[in-house]
Protein backbone atom coordinates (compact mmCIF):
# COMPACT_ATOMS: atom_id res chain seq x y z
CA UNK A 1 0.00 0.00 0.00
CA UNK A 2 1.33 3.52 -0.73
CA UNK A 3 1.07 5.15 2.67
CA UNK A 4 2.63 8.77 0.71
CA UNK A 5 0.89 11.60 2.18
CA UNK A 6 1.36 14.82 0.25
CA UNK A 7 -0.25 18.11 1.09
CA UNK A 8 -1.55 21.86 -0.54
CA UNK A 9 -3.24 24.00 1.47
CA UNK A 10 -4.60 27.07 0.64
CA UNK A 11 -7.67 29.76 2.07
CA UNK A 12 -10.28 31.04 -0.18
CA UNK A 13 -14.27 32.37 1.15
CA UNK A 14 -13.21 31.84 5.08
CA UNK A 15 -12.47 28.14 4.39
CA UNK A 16 -9.07 26.37 4.75
CA UNK A 17 -9.06 23.97 2.23
CA UNK A 18 -6.06 21.36 1.82
CA UNK A 19 -5.64 18.43 -0.76
CA UNK A 20 -4.16 15.11 0.69
CA UNK A 21 -2.97 12.23 -1.38
CA UNK A 22 -2.91 8.83 0.83
CA UNK A 23 -2.93 5.37 -0.87
CA UNK A 24 -3.10 6.87 -4.16
CA UNK A 25 -6.42 8.82 -3.48
CA UNK A 26 -7.27 12.53 -3.33
CA UNK A 27 -8.82 13.94 -0.47
CA UNK A 28 -9.93 17.89 -0.15
CA UNK A 29 -9.65 18.76 3.90
CA UNK A 30 -11.71 21.46 4.71
CA UNK A 31 -11.97 23.70 8.03
CA UNK A 32 -14.14 26.55 8.17
CA UNK A 33 -15.49 28.60 11.77
CA UNK A 34 -19.15 29.45 9.67
CA UNK A 35 -21.79 26.77 9.06
CA UNK A 36 -21.03 26.16 5.14
CA UNK A 37 -24.35 22.80 5.11
CA UNK A 38 -27.28 24.99 6.07
CA UNK A 39 -29.85 23.06 4.02
CA UNK A 40 -29.63 20.93 0.69
CA UNK A 41 -29.06 24.05 -1.70
CA UNK A 42 -26.17 25.03 0.45
CA UNK A 43 -24.46 21.25 0.67
CA UNK A 44 -24.99 20.72 -3.38
CA UNK A 45 -23.27 24.38 -4.18
CA UNK A 46 -20.45 23.20 -1.56
CA UNK A 47 -19.88 19.88 -3.16
CA UNK A 48 -20.06 20.52 -6.52
CA UNK A 49 -17.92 23.86 -5.93
CA UNK A 50 -15.52 21.78 -3.92
CA UNK A 51 -15.81 19.00 -7.08
CA UNK A 52 -14.30 21.48 -9.01
CA UNK A 53 -11.86 23.82 -7.16
CA UNK A 54 -9.90 20.97 -5.92
CA UNK A 55 -10.95 17.76 -8.48
CA UNK A 56 -11.45 15.50 -5.45
CA UNK A 57 -14.39 12.97 -4.75
CA UNK A 58 -13.19 12.63 -1.37
CA UNK A 59 -14.18 15.47 0.93
CA UNK A 60 -13.59 15.82 4.77
CA UNK A 61 -15.79 19.03 6.87
CA UNK A 62 -15.13 19.93 10.55
CA UNK A 63 -18.44 19.42 12.48
CA UNK A 64 -18.45 23.33 13.11
CA UNK A 65 -19.28 23.65 9.39
CA UNK A 66 -22.56 21.93 9.85
CA UNK A 67 -25.53 23.39 11.05
CA UNK A 68 -26.82 21.97 14.17
CA UNK A 69 -30.05 20.78 12.58
CA UNK A 70 -28.24 18.35 10.32
CA UNK A 71 -27.16 16.23 13.65
CA UNK A 72 -31.15 16.07 14.52
CA UNK A 73 -32.55 13.14 12.92
CA UNK A 74 -36.33 14.11 12.81
CA UNK A 75 -35.34 16.77 10.61
CA UNK A 76 -34.28 14.45 7.25
CA UNK A 77 -31.27 17.14 7.02
CA UNK A 78 -28.72 14.70 7.06
CA UNK A 79 -30.71 11.58 4.68
CA UNK A 80 -31.15 14.59 2.32
CA UNK A 81 -27.63 15.93 2.30
CA UNK A 82 -25.98 12.47 2.91
CA UNK A 83 -28.39 11.40 -0.39
CA UNK A 84 -26.53 14.05 -2.54
CA UNK A 85 -23.16 13.26 -1.76
CA UNK A 86 -23.77 9.41 -2.62
CA UNK A 87 -26.16 10.18 -5.62
CA UNK A 88 -22.77 12.26 -6.84
CA UNK A 89 -20.42 9.61 -5.85
CA UNK A 90 -18.80 11.72 -3.36
CA UNK A 91 -17.73 10.28 -0.35
CA UNK A 92 -17.76 12.72 2.77
CA UNK A 93 -16.19 13.06 6.48
CA UNK A 94 -17.58 15.07 9.10
CA UNK A 95 -15.09 15.45 11.33
CA UNK A 96 -15.13 16.83 14.81
CA UNK A 97 -16.24 16.24 18.72
CA UNK A 98 -19.68 14.16 18.51
CA UNK A 99 -19.31 13.39 22.01
CA UNK A 100 -22.36 15.92 23.31
CA UNK A 101 -24.94 14.06 21.13
CA UNK A 102 -27.15 11.69 23.48
CA UNK A 103 -29.28 11.02 21.03
CA UNK A 104 -29.47 6.99 20.31
CA UNK A 105 -30.40 7.01 16.68
CA UNK A 106 -27.96 9.72 15.88
CA UNK A 107 -25.64 7.66 18.10
CA UNK A 108 -27.06 4.49 16.01
CA UNK A 109 -26.65 6.81 12.73
CA UNK A 110 -23.28 7.18 13.26
CA UNK A 111 -21.97 3.83 14.00
CA UNK A 112 -23.39 2.21 10.85
CA UNK A 113 -22.50 5.33 8.49
CA UNK A 114 -19.00 4.69 9.72
CA UNK A 115 -18.92 1.08 9.32
CA UNK A 116 -20.02 1.83 5.48
CA UNK A 117 -18.18 3.30 2.68
CA UNK A 118 -19.23 6.76 1.72
CA UNK A 119 -20.02 8.78 5.16
CA UNK A 120 -17.66 9.03 7.83
CA UNK A 121 -18.18 10.90 10.91
CA UNK A 122 -14.72 11.02 12.79
CA UNK A 123 -12.80 12.59 16.11
CA UNK A 124 -10.29 14.11 13.73
CA UNK A 125 -9.15 15.27 10.21
CA UNK A 126 -6.66 12.28 10.39
CA UNK A 127 -8.66 9.86 10.85
CA UNK A 128 -11.42 11.31 7.95
CA UNK A 129 -8.39 11.35 5.34
CA UNK A 130 -7.72 7.75 6.45
CA UNK A 131 -10.89 6.52 6.34
CA UNK A 132 -11.78 8.73 2.74
CA UNK A 133 -8.81 7.26 1.27
CA UNK A 134 -9.41 3.64 2.29
CA UNK A 135 -6.66 3.50 4.84
CA UNK A 136 -8.33 3.75 7.97
CA UNK A 137 -10.48 1.24 9.72
CA UNK A 138 -13.62 1.89 11.19
CA UNK A 139 -13.72 3.48 14.52
CA UNK A 140 -16.08 5.26 16.96
CA UNK A 141 -16.32 9.06 16.69
CA UNK A 142 -15.28 9.91 19.82
CA UNK A 143 -14.31 13.28 21.92
CA UNK A 144 -11.14 15.35 20.66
Amino acid sequence: MNHHKKSKEREKYGMQTEIIIMNQAKAAVIYSEECILKDVQSALDFMMSMKYETDCDRIALNKKAVAEEFFILSTGLAGEILQKFINYGIKFAVYGDFSRYTSKPLKDFIYESNHGTDVFFTSDREEAVKRLTGYGKPREARSI
